[in-house]
């Protein structure tokens, strides 16, 4: 693969050239040492490029590890034929130019020699500490030959659960993976096909988390020239074309100046080209491209209220174009982003995109995470305690949720398809659910309360039956919204559990792995072995059970039958009599009598019949029951949310739920339930008359069919 090939714009040759001038020269003063007033000290670039950033830098360590890993390295040569100390070289100078401090610098000098040479990670320790070992032994590949086929996903989920404690660990793999790409014209076809596939599914969406967007877009564009050769070739040729010709873009860049400086307002303004990538998705999206849409303007000032003031300044100045407009700075994105988005159109029509940050949001937006520098240090400089918060803000959302479901992804395979699927989602939401100590959620977009429920309570949301979202009740699969608030409800007793059909409406790796480990691991019932009849016990009948629901605390039941008073007494589910419904009660086989209201067909067909009907008496209305209502009502969205959310209302809990389909527009809801109170029944009668399209609601008189 030539430098040229992968050219994210028109002025890029002249850099990569440059860059690699530079990498020959490192890799000259590598193998034979320091010329003088011809060549440079192998680190010399590299000390030069990390003072940029770090003035004041004591690179003794730098000199110290590089010292380690040529003599380590020594002998060894890369697939290019290069001595393959240009490779930490290459990969340390990267991240330098990205502003990495020292610590990283010095591991990333020594990031292969734990895996390729006799150094040993204690050797790494007792040297530079637990800090450089930490983010070495991170960065250390798995054995092929202990893991097999699972080493490459294996690794990376060791590499993820050493990025949860450092971030630099992944900040270190960017940079390797980086150099590896652009030296990978050596590899087969095949093999840099490969790569490129984990590159793009993987590394690309790491980056993207971490915000270290300028090592993103020149990945992107390695992988797009493997990946899609003759689509890179045509958006290259279109960047080419476009290069040959003045940018209408300046002159527009300079009219922002002169407006910018009449307002008063300090602000730099710069052309930013799109890369190669970015063209081709452009050209899918627009059709054929215009002189204007190979860039935009980017204008960069000191402080975030200037921020506005320019923004102020275009919109009153040039026609801004309104749905273009997104506000980064008061909400950033989850990958640290911060920047106001817009686009104005000139007098003549065209339309021009517009950038507007602080110079320190754009190193944030260019380096990302690598701008923040030692994630255990305060931001006044000091070391932060073990339980100070981290200076890393990525760290409690996705990397959170990512190190909680790769615990119970124990299979590689399934750990690496999650993997993907977890990368893939590059948006999130913020829903709020539980206390003000829980703290928000941030979960991908299109999340649902299932997943909501798993990212609050782990695996306690086996028993999760429903939720709330915004006050109203709503079904699991329901897709939150950012900034909704989600009660969760859970069954306390833990009697519940997922169903299968829970997978279809879970997003998020965290939910679908908890949710198919319960249901390979659940207890499944298994044929009766011998011995085992007389010691079991028989299942309980669903009607007896519900009908117990009639009894209050210690067994007692809510109803009195002096001419059995020995009698156990239940009541009927037919009918469903509670206090103070007039009753009468049945004997039947067993020595038990069965309470019927007495307008139940039932009762009216066995008094019909001969058989004696016992007067009953109610111990008192306050005592819980049973009951069964009739729901008449217009069919229409939210009906059945609506419902029982009055039932929820009244501390009425549903023991069964049927809806019959609809006819004419007309629906039957048909709910057995549980109250704590048979006074409050009238009451929740009318609660539910009063939700919107029903119009009557009566007690069950026959069992239905």
């Amino acid at each position: 693969m030539t430098a040229e090939a992968t050219t994210p714009s028109g002025t890029a040759p002249v850099r990569r050239a440059h860059r690699g001038m530079r990498l020959r020269l490192l890799g000259r003063a590598a193998v034979y040492g320091a010329v003088r007033d011809r060549l440079p000290d192998a680190i010399e670039h590299l000390v030069k490029a990390h003072r940029g950033h770090h003035q004041g830098a004591d690179v003794a360590l730098l000199h110290r590890a590089y010292q380690l890993a040529e003599r380590a390295h020594r002998g060894q040569t890369r697939k290019s034929g290069e001595p393959y100390i240009t490779h930490p070289l290459a990969v340390t100078l990267i991240l330098a130019e990205l502003g990495a401090e020292t610590t990283t610098l010095t591991a990333s000098l020594l990031h292969d020699t734990v895996e390729d040479t006799e150094v040993t990670l204690a050797q790494v320790r007792a040297d530079f500490g637990d800090e450089v070992a930490h983010l070495v032994d991170g960065v250390t590949k798995l054995e092929k030959v202990e893991y097999g086929p699972a080493a490459e996903p294996e690794t990376f989920r060791k590499m993820l659960v050493a990025t949860g404690s450092d971030v630099r660990v992944m900040s270190i793999k960017l940079a390797d993976r980086l150099h590896n790409m652009r030296t990978l014209g050596v590899m087969r076809p095949e093999k840099q096909a490969r790569i490129a596939r984990v590159t793009r599914d993987v590394l690309i969406p790491l980056a993207e988390r971490l915000g270290v967007q300028s090592v993103k877009t020149e990945l992107e564009d390695l992988v797009f020239a493997i990946l899609h050769p003759d689509e890179h070739q045509h958006a290259r040729q279109l960047v080419l074309a476009h290069g040959s010709h003045p940018d209408p873009l300046a002159e527009v860049a300079a009219g922002v100046r002169g407006v910018l400086r009449e307002a008063g307002i300090a602000a730099e303004t710069q052309i930013r080209p799109r890369h190669l990538l970015s063209v081709h998705r452009a050209r899918l999206k627009r059709g054929e491209l215009g002189a204007w849409d190979f860039g935009r303007l980017l204008i960069l000032v000191a402080e975030k209220a200037d921020c506005y003031a320019v923004l102020g300044e275009l919109h009153t100045c040039f026609t801004p174009v309104v749905s273009e407009f997104k506000d980064f700075v008061a909400a950033p994105k989850f990958n640290l982003y911060q920047s106001l988005h817009t686009a104005v159109a000139i007098p003549s029509g065209e339309v021009a995109e517009v950038l507007v940050r602080t110079h320190a949001m754009h190193r944030v937006a260019e380096h990302g995470v690598i701008a923040l520098g030692d994630p255990h240090r305060a931001g006044d400089g000091e070391t932060a305690g073990e339980d100070a918060e981290r200076a890393d803000p990525t760290r409690p959302g996705w990397l959170s949720r990512l190190l909680q479901w790769q615990e119970q992804a124990t299979d590689p395979d399934t750990f690496w398809t999650e993997l993907r699927d977890e990368l893939a989602q590059d948006r999130e939401i913020t829903v709020f659910a539980g206390g003000a100590v829980d703290g928000p959620l941030q979960l991908p977009v299109g999340a649902t309360c299932v997943d909501a429920a798993y990212a609050r309570h782990g695996e306690a949301a086996h028993s999760c039956m429903g939720a709330r979202v915004n006050g109203r009740l709503a079904s699991l699969r329901t897709v939150l919204g950012d900034g909704d608030t989600v009660q969760l409800l859970l069954a306390g007793d833990g009697g519940f559990g997922p169903s299968p059909e829970w997978l279809e409406y879970a997003t998020t790796p965290v939910a679908r792995v908890a949710i198919r480990s319960w249901l390979e691991n659940r207890h499944e019932p298994t044929d009766t072995e011998p011995g085992d009849e007389e010691t079991r016990p028989a299942p309980e009948p669903l009607a007896e059970a519900e009908a117990q629901a009639g009894q209050g605390r210690a067994g007692e039941t809510a109803a009195l039958v002096p001419g059995a008073p020995e009698a156990q007494v239940r009541l009927a589910g037919c009918c469903t009599p509670v206090p103070p419904d007039a009753a009468s009660g049945f004997a039947v086989r067993g020595g038990a009598v069965t309470v019927h209201r007495e307008d139940c067909p039932a009762a009216v067909s066995m008094v019909a019949s001969g058989r004696r009907a016992l007067p009953v008496r109610w111990r008192s209305s306050s005592v819980g029951c049973r009951v069964t209502l009739h729901a008449e009502a217009l069919g229409r969205p939210e009906l059945l949310a609506e419902l029982t959310e009055a039932l929820a209302q009244h501390g009425a809990a549903v023991l069964h739920a049927e809806v019959e389909p609809p006819r004419q527009q007309r629906v039957r809801h048909t709910y057995t339930l549980r109250l704590p109170d048979a006074s409050g029944l009238p009451q929740l009668m009318r609660a539910m008359r009063r939700v919107p399209g029903v119009y009557d609601v009566s007690r069950a008189a026959r069992l239905q069919s």
